[in-house]
């Protein structure tokens, strides 16, 4: 188990190593001079230098590409010239020191993101952590609806296969597959959060976190969570249904399962105790790809039901062209996949002793 973590591990590394190197080549060959982004309007000469000079910008790309590799590395390396780029400031690195050689200090740190170009003096990393917890939530709770709602009516849709309900379910879950998410939360939004408002007292936007009435304080309002939770989590039910029910009825056909129904077993023992199991493995694949992909993809959803979430905040860097806000959060996907891959393999195991880890 710890080789197999650990060869993950290392290969997780040598992706992410890949993924920063084609986000900083995609990113710096776009048109354009981030300096003169950082300061909008501002045309002053002398000022637009210290930009340069103070985010490497005025050093060969190749240099950029090294001063990037190692303000992302937990160790890194830094000169004591206040001057240089890598100077260990307090203000822009969170960093212990390790050792120093002549003019350069070791040190291990957090990885540092940059600060954002739209809002200057912001690092990137606290702009990630205000968005990226609402994201999470949100993911989580529409997962865990596809989930419930999903295996149940997997099951249901094989027991009664080719029965009017199976019919149903699967109109349903090809409808949910069929409708793309910014639809289904333009619909949404304004059916349960205006015509029906009066009984549903939802809103057609919110957050999870909101001021009060006086403009004091935050406060949490949960029913903000459930439309767009149950518009993101959609199409992954849709996906956990037909797998669960094509994957049941496969189950349903193995030797063992025989067994225990000549033993007298009850359907609901056999489901329970055998079949359902065995019959999770495409379902946890689908539910982790589909869950990975929500923290990436809840960009529609986020934006138009106004959830100050990392998809949205990708949607204002888009807008406003700040790279630094892009890029961070690119690599903060890149490496929730790759955590979310190694956890399901684990998951495997549990579910079928006979998978090996290797």
């Amino acid at each position: 188990m710890i080789t197999y973590i650990l060869n993950k591990s290392f290969y997780a590394l040598l992706t992410l190593f890949g993924v920063v190197t084609v986000i900083f080549l995609l990113f710096n060959v776009l048109p354009g001079d981030p300096a003169q982004m950082m300061m909008g309007q501002n045309d002053d000469s002398e000022q637009l230098m210290n930009v340069k000079r103070k985010y490497g910008f005025d050093k060969p790309i190749t240099k950029q590409y090294l001063y990037y590799i190692n303000d992302l590395s937990p160790i890194s390396f830094h000169s004591k010239n206040k001057n240089d780029y890598t100077f260990l400031s307090a203000g822009k690195y969170n960093a212990a020191k390790l050792f120093s050689i002549g003019n350069t200090t070791t040190v291990i740190k957090y990885p540092y993101l940059r600060e954002s170009f739209a809002k200057q003096g912001k690092k990137v990393s606290d702009v990630l952590s205000e968005t990226l917890p609402n994201t999470f939530v949100l993911a989580v709770t529409a997962i865990i609806i596809a989930i419930i709602l999903g295996v149940l009516l997997g099951v249901f849709s094989a027991l009664y296969k080719d029965t009017w309900l199976d019919k149903a379910i699967q109109i349903l879950s090809t409808l949910g597959m069929s409708i793309p998410s910014f639809f289904s939360a333009i619909l949404f939004a304004w059916f349960f959060g205006y015509v029906l408002h009066e009984y549903t007292h939802l809103e057609m936007t919110g957050s999870l976190f909101e001021l009060d009435d006086f403009g004091e304080a935050m406060h949490i309002k949960w029913k903000n969570l459930i439309l767009p939770a149950i518009v993101l989590g959609i199409r992954p039910l849709a996906v956990v249904i037909q797998l669960m029910r094509n994957s049941l009825l496969e189950v349903f056909n193995q030797d063992y399962i025989r067994t225990a129904r000549a033993k007298g077993l009850s359907e609901f023992q056999i489901i329970k105790k055998h079949a359902i199991k065995n019959a999770l493995n495409p379902v946890v694949t689908a539910i982790s790809g589909w869950f990975a992909s929500m923290l990436a993809g809840a960009v529609f959803v986020e934006y138009i039901f106004g959830w100050n979430g990392l998809g949205k905040e990708i949607v204002n860097a888009l807008n406003t062209l700040d790279l630094p806000v892009i890029m961070g959060s690119v690599l903060i996907i890149a490496l929730l996949f790759i955590i979310i891959n190694i956890f399901v393999d684990l998951i495997y195991v549990w579910l079928d002793p006979k998978v090996k880890l290797e």
